[in-house]
C-alpha cells in the first residue's frame, strides 16, 4: 500500500504561528494549534511533521500587487523546514485570512476568538491550497 503523506498549513506571525492539518484521504483541513513564534518553533513543527507523516507544508504569504521582492519571513521558515525535514513547501496567498478566521469563529459562536484566530487562519490557508490543487 502506498504511504500517503498528509498536509500541514501554517499561518506565520511575528508572535504566534497557527498550524492546521489535513489528511490526504479526506482533503479537509482542520485547525491544529497555535504555537508561540520562538526558538523552539522549528523543533515543534518538526515533531508535528514526523508524527503526522507530513509530505507538504503550505505557508501563508501575503500577495501584494505593488510589493518589492523582499523575502517574507514565512519563506525563510519554509526553506528551513524543507532542508531539515525533506518535505515539499508551497505558498498560498493569505490576504484577509485573519479577518475570515475571525468571522468564521464568531459564526461558530466561539467567544474570545482571538485565541483561535491563528490556527483558523492556517486552516483557511491550507483548505484554499487544497481546493486549488484539486481543480
Amino acid at each position: 500500500m502506498e504511504d500517503k503523506k498528509n498536509y500541514l498549513g501554517i499561518d506565520w506571525g511575528a508572535t504566534n504561528i497557527g498550524v492546521a492539518l489535513a489528511h490526504s484521504e479526506t482533503g479537509v483541513a482542520l485547525p491544529l494549534r497555535t504555537l508561540p513564534n520562538d526558538k523552539n518553533t522549528v523543533a515543534i513543527l518538526g515533531d508535528i511533521i514526523v508524527s503526522e507523516n507530513i509530505g507538504t507544508v503550505v505557508i501563508g504569504k501575503p500577495s501584494y500587487e505593488h510589493q518589492e521582492e523582499k523575502e517574507h519571513p514565512g519563506e525563510t521558515l519554509g526553506k528551513l523546514l524543507a532542508e531539515q525535514f525533506s518535505i515539499q513547501v508551497e505558498y498560498q496567498n493569505e490576504m484577509f485570512t485573519t479577518k475570515m478566521a475571525q468571522t468564521n469563529l464568531l459564526e461558530q459562536g466561539i467567544k474570545h476568538s482571538s485565541k483561535n484566530n491563528d490556527e483558523e487562519a492556517a486552516r483557511i490557508i491550507l483548505q484554499e491550497w487544497l481546493a486549488k490543487k484539486e481543480s
